[in-house]
């Protein structure tokens, strides 16, 4: 399935909400339910020394709910119905342009625990923390679904279906990437966002620009 390179980066729109899709789309993404969000510990970006509680929900962000960030213009569907944006983004820096996304995703109400990132390269520090703990216990966390799961490609395809998917392609040979992109079709029910190098992505993939 192609990958749709115009569409707009999604970090370059962090300070207010997203733009209303265009009115010749077909196939928009469900809004979520608006409501406070439960009270929760931050964003497990960065991994400190305490573990925290399996069970915490994240907490309240102070920007009300809007739109999900998906593109303004219609895109191409996935093979299990959800819609694909592409941000574009060197490998350094695809896992920063994923956790934009994360951001942008929950300040739109979106519910941590709808939201999956596949990383292509080195594992987010979040999966590398909890999988210190033993695999029972990350993927506990996983079954519990309060949060945002990160896993590595070489696990991703034990993860279970979410309505987001996040792909951060961020090193890992073809063989890797091409898999992950594969699974996260797969696992992604209402919207997949990767974000990495389009003429990359496109050569393995065998789509162009």
């Amino acid at each position: 399935m192609p990958l749709i390179p115009e569409e707009p980066q999604i970090h370059e729109s962090a300070q207010g909400p997203r733009a209303t899709p265009a009115s010749g789309r077909t196939a928009p993404t469900p809004r979520p339910v608006p409501g406070p969000r439960p009270a929760a510990p931050p964003r497990p970006g960065r991994p400190g020394p305490v573990r925290p509680a399996p069970s915490a929900q994240r907490t309240p962000r102070d920007a009300p709910a809007a739109a999900d960030p998906v593109p303004s213009k219609p895109t191409a569907p996935a093979a299990a119905g959800a819609q694909i944006q592409l941000i574009p983004a060197p490998a350094q820096g695809a896992l920063d342009a994923a956790e934009e996304a994360v951001d942008l995703l929950l300040d739109a109400g979106r519910a941590p625990g709808d939201v999956l990132v596949i990383t292509t390269g080195e594992p987010h520090p979040w999966a590398t923390h909890e999988r210190s703990f033993g695999e029972a216990s990350y993927w506990a966390l996983h079954a519990a679904a309060d949060d945002v799961f990160y896993a590595d490609a070489a696990v991703a395809d034990r993860a279970g279906a979410r309505p987001v998917v996040v792909v951060a392609v961020n090193g890992g040979a073809e063989p890797v990437i091409t898999s992950a992109l594969a699974v996260a079709h797969t696992k992604a029910t209402t919207l997949l966002i990767v974000c990495g190098d389009p003429q990359r992505i496109n050569s393995m993939t065998g789509t162009g620009v």
